[in-house]
This record gives C-alpha cells, sequence and structure tokens, in this order.
C-alpha cells in the first residue's frame, strides 16, 4: 500500500523507519511523527446510509432502523449528526410500519379500507418492501 500523506500533519514529506509488526514504519520529516499504513477500516454501503437517513425522516426511532437493516443505532445516530439531519417534530402522528412481500403488498392495496385516513409511503428493502403508515392519535 502506498503511504500519500501524513495522518498527522497531512505532508508528503516522509521517509521509511523500520518495520513494526511486520509493517512498514514511516517518520514525517515535517512533524516527526511515526506512522505505519493507513487504516482502511470497514465502509457501510451509501444505499444503507441513504435508506437509515430516510427511514429516521419518516419517524422510525434508531433501535428500529436498527432492527429492520441490521446496522448498528450508534452508526445511524452519527450518521443523523454528520449530515446533519433534522426532523419535524409532530406529536399529532406516529409511523406505524410494516413489512411485506410483493403478493402481500399488492393484497394490502387492493383493500380499500387500508387506504383510507392516512398517509403511506412504500419504500424498497431488498427483495421486500417496507409500507409505513401515519396515523393520528385519537383524542
Amino acid at each position: 500500500m502506498k503511504i500519500e500523506l501524513c495522518p498527522n500533519c497531512g505532508s508528503t514529506k516522509h521517509i521509511k523507519s523500520g518495520i513494526v509488526n511486520n509493517r512498514q514504519r514511516y517518520k514525517c520529516k515535517s512533524c516527526n511523527y511515526f506512522f505505519t499504513v493507513n487504516k482502511i477500516g470497514k465502509k457501510i454501503d451509501d444505499y444503507y446510509v441513504n435508506k437509515s437517513l430516510q427511514l429516521y425522516l419518516e419517524g422510525l426511532t434508531y433501535r428500529e432502523i436498527e432492527r429492520i437493516l441490521g446496522i448498528s443505532h450508534v452508526s445511524i445516530m452519527n450518521w443523523v449528526k454528520k449530515y446533519n439531519i433534522k426532523r419535524p417534530y409532530n406529536a399529532n402522528y406516529h409511523p406505524t410500519y410494516k413489512i411485506l412481500n410483493s403478493k402481500e403488498l399488492g393484497a394490502y392495496f387492493q383493500n380499500t379500507e387500508n387506504l383510507h385516513g392516512a398517509g403511506v409511503v412504500v419504500t424498497e428493502l431488498g427483495d421486500k418492501f417496507m409500507l409505513i403508515k401515519w396515523e393520528r392519535f385519537k383524542d
């Protein structure tokens, strides 16, 4: 792996400085910082980031999104902070959701009682569909 920048100061001036745990060690000539190869780390597909933020805006909690997508609620919280997502607060309604396959979704929309009195959003989740419905609180 080619090292391009010092992780401490961002300088391109570095030299080889030995081997530690079978990894090449480098020394930055600008700030005298010692470092090894860049950490690659794990990256979650952007599809799941977008889907998580969309579900968050639809009113689902972090833990509900975690159960649906299989992504840590802490990651979702970090994405909400990173992208500065603000969810409008309205206490007059709350979302309910169902995960359906294509046949179940077709049967759901054939019943006209399901289409009365609430907004509905359908979003794709892999080979299934998620139906989010807003219902107003009854006084």
